[in-house]
This record gives C-alpha cells, structure tokens and sequence, in this order.
C-alpha cells in the first residue's frame, strides 16, 4: 500500500533537516547519559561520606559540578540546533517568496512588450484626433441653420409663447347679483326629537 498508483511520496525532509535532527538526537542521548550519570555520583558521594571518604566524595561531586555544566552547554546546543531548523524553514519560504517575485516579474516584463509607452501614446493620440474629428462634425451639425430658418424659428417660439398668454374670453351676459340663499342644515333632526331619545 506504500506506493498507491506507482508513485513514490516525495518526503518533506530534506537532507540538511535529516542532518540537522540526527545531531539533535544525539545531543539528547548524550544529554540522557549525563542526567543518568549525575544521579548515580550524586548516590555515589553519598555512600562515601557515609563511609567516611569526605575527600573522594568531594572530587566526585567536582566531577558532577562539571557535568552539570556540560548539561546545560548540550541544553544551549539543543536549542542552537532547533533555531537553526526554524532558520532553514524560514528561508524556504523567504525562497519561494523570491521564486514568486521573480515569476511576477516576468509575467510584468512580457506584458511591457506587448503595451510599449510608444503603443500607449499612439493610442492616446488617435483617440484625441477621434474626439477632435467628433467635435468639429457636431459644429458643422449645429451651424447648417441659414439666417432664414434662425427668423422660423423665433417667429414659431414667439407664436407658442403668445399661445399661453392668451387670456380667457369674458362672458358677455351679466352676473347675477344675490345668489339664492342654501341652507347650510339639511335634514337635520328636530330639537325635541333629539332631547326624546
């Protein structure tokens, strides 16, 4: 089941991340022996003072004094290492990053020879002599009127204009001169029938 298809899995780690972990693992075995190695001259020195060995119970823990400090120099190390791991990862990615850039970059320049300044400004120019050559057939469009049809016209605009201010012709036949008088109550009941109910 390992090649489905024929295909081999590409692994994600490289040789210098494979190298990189083999030193860390080391470091961490060596870093195993020395913690295993302190608990044992630790109980060691114990057993010589109990024997009455003060001096070889104090160069024995002299001797773990500095493997102690080798712990902590293989710990400095291990971290070394790992921040070298995040080193490298960044700087893939800063590489791809690049391999984008210049990807782009490319795709830019072949689009610079296909629309050159020179075509830009050509382009430009001849849609400016369009605009040009528009403009100039919208005045001779506007300018065809002869003054005979200049005086049609004002003589229609003054005719529509006397149009609306005719006023309304006044009746002839004289105005009445008292207006019969309506009653403004109609149907109205009665007081009494009112009060009744």
């Amino acid at each position: 089941m390992g090649n489905l298809f024929g295909r081999k899995r590409r692994s994600r780690v490289t040789e210098q991340d494979r190298a990189v972990l083999q030193q860390r693992d080391k470091l961490r075995q060596y870093q195993k022996r020395l913690s295993l190695g302190l608990e044992r001259e630790r109980a060691l020195a114990r057993q010589l003072l109990r024997d009455g060995k003060k001096e070889k119970a104090m160069l024995l823990l002299k001797k773990k004094r500095y493997q102690e400090q080798l712990l902590d120099k293989t710990e400095n190390q291990i971290s070394n290492l790992e921040r070298m791991v995040q080193d490298i990862e960044f700087t893939q990615i800063e590489m791809k990053v690049i391999e984008g850039l210049k990807i782009g970059n490319e795709c830019l320049n072949k689009m610079h020879q296909v629309m050159s300044i020179e075509e830009v400004e050509r382009i430009i120019g001849e849609t400016q002599d369009a605009v040009e050559y528009q403009r100039q057939i919208d005045e001779l469009l506007a300018g065809s009127l002869t003054e005979e049809d200049e005086d049609a016209i004002l003589e229609e605009l003054n005719a529509i204009t006397q149009e609306q201010l005719e006023l309304p012709e006044v009746p002839l036949e004289p105005l009445p001169e008292k207006i019969p008088e309506v009653s403004p109550i109609k149907n109205r009941p009665k007081p009494e029938l009112v009060a009744a109910s």
